[in-house]
């Protein structure tokens, strides 16, 4: 690496290098496991692969590559679904999905966005849906794809309609599940936070600090052991020793989550759309620190998803009254059978 690109480096991130994460004290005591910047130690499900993505510059100096997988039908009907994961996940948290989709004949892309999981952690990168969008389309027409039905959870809702908006002739089918950005939060009276405050939570990350969140707020304040691999997977990259470079990135992605609402373009969606909500969700990024009367507004998807399935022109809204943010692995059997229910409609 060149003078000028480390003196980048130590611009961009003046604390990456600072020492010992507490996450990696805490969870290596805990017993919980450790792994890698890229994932690396963890498993995925299926074959995974890198596509080199040129973007913003001279990409091969920056080496970013976006890790996919890429499954073949059982039985082909011809047609491809895309998965683009949430904010805390990973194109592996689609397993049961991947399988459920592979067997009913359909082709799955389910890649990893740079700065998250097996992908490249860029030290400097302006994120933001346009360029994930896009990345995401350079890698379907590497791969051989013109038009796809695209899945997005949770953040991943939000980039999918982005990738609607910006690619409508490529977008055979939009799904939502659960998406975080059906209400615009700074407009609604959340402060903003700056990065660096971002970047300070983000390294007390823990495998615990996760467990609690998720059992909140996506399980309905349940918890199986199931759900363990999950957690160990986000905590794991936290608890490495790469983890404020892990954490680095989650924050730059929080700021592109916080300050890019789609919400008031939903009306331009021209795909035909499926919302599967989990109703007992309250996911609102920002809550935390917010005044009380507006926290207490914010995250209600009870309301959330009729309003999301009105301003879409061609939208229907199915909805499970039991689940929270993540129904796909909080009840997998009657979330698939919704999920591909709607994918022979649509």
């Amino acid at each position: 690496m060149s003078a000028r690109s480390l003196l980048s480096l130590a611009i961009a991130v003046p604390v990456l290098m600072s020492g010992t994460v507490s996450a990696l004290a805490q969870d290596t005591m805990a017993g919980n496991p450790a792994y890698g910047p890229q994932l690396e130690g963890f498993d995925y499900p299926f074959k995974t692969e890198m596509f080199n993505v040129s973007s913003q510059g001279p990409g091969a100096e920056q080496g970013l590559q976006m890790a996919f997988m890429d499954i073949a039908a059982e039985s082909p009907n011809g047609r491809t679904v895309v998965l683009l994961h949430g904010k805390n996940f990973c194109g592996a948290t689609w397993e049961g999905t991947i399988n459920s989709l592979t067997q009913a004949g359909y082709r799955v892309i389910a890649p990893d966005q740079i700065g998250f999981c097996k992908s490249t952690k860029p030290a400097a990168y302006q994120f933001s849906f346009h360029q994930l969008a896009q990345n995401t389309k350079a890698l379907l027409e590497a791969r051989g794809i013109d038009k796809a039905t695209v899945v997005g959870h949770s953040m991943g809702g939000m980039l999918a309609t982005r990738f609607a908006l910006m690619y409508p002739d490529a977008t055979e089918q939009l799904v939502m599940v659960n998406p975080i950005g059906l209400e615009d939060w700074k407009a609604k009276g959340v402060p903003y936070q700056p990065i660096s405050a971002a970047f300070e939570g983000e390294k007390k990350t823990t495998f615990d600090s996760i467990k609690a969140y998720q059992q909140k707020f996506y399980y309905s304040g349940k918890w199986k052991p199931e759900y363990d691999k999950w957690v160990a997977m986000g905590a794991g990259m936290y608890a490495g020793e790469g983890g404020e470079q892990v954490a680095w990135n989650q924050a730059l992605t929080s700021d592109m989550v916080f300050t890019q609402p789609v919400v008031h373009e939903f009306g331009q969606v021209k795909a035909p759309t499926l919302l599967l909500i989990g109703t007992t969700d309250k996911t609102a990024p920002g809550a935390n620190r917010a005044a009380a009367e507006i926290a207490s507004t914010l995250g209600d998807y009870t309301t959330l998803g009729k309003q999301a399935a009105e301003a879409i022109p061609n939208a229907e809204l199915v909805e499970f009254e039991d689940l929270g943010h993540s129904p796909q692995i909080q009840d997998p059997d009657r979330f698939h059978k919704a999920l591909l229910d709607g994918l022979k409609q649509g």
